[in-house]
């Protein structure tokens, strides 16, 4: 699974992102995770190589935005919980990102 997280300049998300992988290594899921800033997602998108976009808080406000970008082509797109994402608590993020994905 290729989970892709966005924020203001991607580098808020990094403890995150790391906290991701190991939660990822700690149940034996295949996940490629990485942050990247927001204006990527269009980009990014467009390259195909994207099964889940997740928001960092911060950037909350342009969901909509994401959506539009995402939704055409398949991709589940939501903002990472605060909580979750404050106490940079990689298991919770990552089952998130799983269940998007599943849902969509």
């Amino acid at each position: 699974m290729v989970i892709r997280l966005f924020c203001a300049a991607g580098m808020s998300t990094s403890l995150l992102v790391t906290k991701m992988q190991e939660a990822a290594k700690e149940k034996g899921k295949e996940a490629d995770i990485a942050a990247f800033p927001i204006q990527d997602l269009d980009r990014m998108v467009e390259a195909g190589d994207i099964d889940v976009a997740l928001l960092g808080p911060q950037v909350g406000f342009q969901l909509e935005k994401a959506k539009s970008i995402c939704t055409p082509k398949g991709i589940p797109v939501d903002v990472i919980p605060m909580a979750d994402y404050g106490m940079c608590n990689g298991m919770n993020v990552l089952k998130f990102a799983y269940k998007l994905a599943k849902n969509k």
